[in-house]
């Protein structure tokens, strides 16, 4: 089953999903990482965009 990009709410601004391509450079961009960087902190720290931007910012 797809993501319903017309439904957004708190957890889908909270949670990164690496498999939605939309999502990826979305993300990718706003890091300013590669699209291989995100998918290797979120397979390291799990899929929360903070513990995400942690991991990617060094802190």
């Amino acid at each position: 089953m797809s993501d319903d990009t017309s439904k957004t709410g708190k957890q889908d601004r909270d949670r990164i999903n690496v498999n939605e391509d939309y999502e990826l450079r979305d993300w990718s961009k706003k890091f300013g990482c590669s699209p291989e960087q995100l998918k290797a902190a979120v397979r390291k720290v799990g899929v929360m965009a903070s513990d995400v931007e942690k991991e990617l910012k060094g802190s």
